[in-house]
């Protein structure tokens, strides 16, 4: 994967072409039935409806299988890898003719993919690569890589020390800044892509003393956060400051690869008598959620990465309906997703930098969210 490359300009957004519908499924597990269409039966796996993000995606993905006439079992397993695994089987004892698959823990699906794959219904692993399985046909996700990398570019746009794009500011201010850094699951395949990305950008600055981890936690294994979970965030957030910002000094930026994560560590930071002004610290984050676009509008949290659902949502479901016309879905990357066993064949689409000054291009333009959500 080329970590040179630079993408801040917005990339085409597939506008109304998929209406987000009401909040599919009954809370934990339950099923939701689609429509009656006659392409058969196919499986939707999400991990979980903590996250609005995932809701959008079960919703997203559900629209566009029914508009292809496919009836749609879409399941939320609240983070419980057993009752992923459980809903996978009776998807295919149902009789699914595909599945596709948001995995929690991307190592436990051996055996059921295995299930799957003796009944001859091909798998999309969803966003989250599914790892240490043959049995995995396709992948549909975004540039990963480039999303870390943006999170790092945002962190240092607000220190003032390079544009949006990672281009270096002329006169910028010499540091040193203080960061700490925050990571995903480690059973997400992606919070290693988010991680490397940011760390590709920020390695140098740290190198150079521009930026100080004063906690001295630089690895991954240190950094990451279970399930992505906010409270789990600001716990680790809290930890932080006591044990290394008690003598006065400040925290000027944090590396945050989640929206939710970010709002465990505002939450810290308040608590600690950090307030929204010159002295607030630079925060980064992911996947556009309203209550985080709502604190970048208040200066909270300074920028997300956003990655439409709409579009991922059409991409796994084009795959899945090409697989079962007997075609070759389109795919762009056929060397970076090494699940272990295999190297998937992948379709990776653009993410977009938000900070305050673009929420109405990125984010009410393209109808993602409307003004009144926004402000609301």
């Amino acid at each position: 994967m080329n970590s040179k490359k630079i993408l801040f300009a917005a990339t085409t957004l597939v506008v109304g072409a998929l209406a987000l519908s009401g909040c599919a499924g009954s809370g934990g597990g339950g099923a939701s039935g689609g429509g009656e269409g006659d392409g058969g039966l196919i499986g939707v796996a999400m991990p979980t409806k903590s996250s609005e993000r995932w809701i959008q995606d079960g919703d997203a993905v559900k629209a566009a299988l029914e508009d292809q006439g496919y009836s749609v079992d879409l399941q939320y397993a609240e983070d419980d890898i057993p009752t992923q695994v459980s809903q996978i089987e009776n998807m295919i004892t149902k009789g699914a003719e595909a599945l596709i698959v948001a995995s929690i823990d991307g190592t436990t699906l051996t055996q059921v993919l295995q299930d799957a794959a003796d009944a001859d219904i091909p798998v999309i692993a969803y966003d989250r690569l599914i790892r240490d399985s043959e049995n995995v046909n396709y992948y549909a996700s975004f540039d990963n890589f480039l999303v870390g990398q943006q999170q790092a570019w945002s962190v240092l746009n607000g220190l003032g020390l390079t544009e949006l794009d990672g281009t270096p500011i002329a006169d910028a201010p010499a540091g040193p800044f203080n960061i700490e850094l925050f990571a995903g699951s480690l059973d997400d395949n992606n919070a290693f892509f988010f991680f490397n990305g940011a760390m590709d950008v920020l390695q140098p600055y740290i190198d150079d003393d521009t930026l100080v981890v004063k906690s001295g936690q630089t690895d991954i294994e240190q950094v990451a956060t279970l399930r992505w979970d906010g409270e789990t965030a600001q716990s680790r957030m809290e930890d932080i400051l006591t044990a290394n910002y008690s003598d006065g000094s400040q925290v000027d930026a944090v590396l945050s690869p989640y929206d939710g994560i970010s709002r465990g560590i505002i939450s810290a930071l308040t608590d600690a008598g950090y307030t929204v002004g010159a002295e607030w610290p630079i925060i980064s984050g992911q996947d556009a959620e309203i209550d985080s676009v709502k604190a970048i509008n208040r200066g909270e949290q300074y920028a997300t990465i956003f990655k439409d659902t709409r579009e991922l949502a059409q991409v796994a479901v084009d795959m899945a309906v090409a697989l079962l016309n007997g075609e070759e879905p389109e795919v762009n990357n056929t060397t970076d997703y090494d699940n272990g066993v295999k190297v998937v064949p992948s379709q990776l689409l653009q993410p977009v930098i938000v900070v305050k000054d673009n929420i109405t291009e990125t984010l009410v333009d393209t109808g993602y969210w409307t003004e009144d959500e926004i402000n609301g």
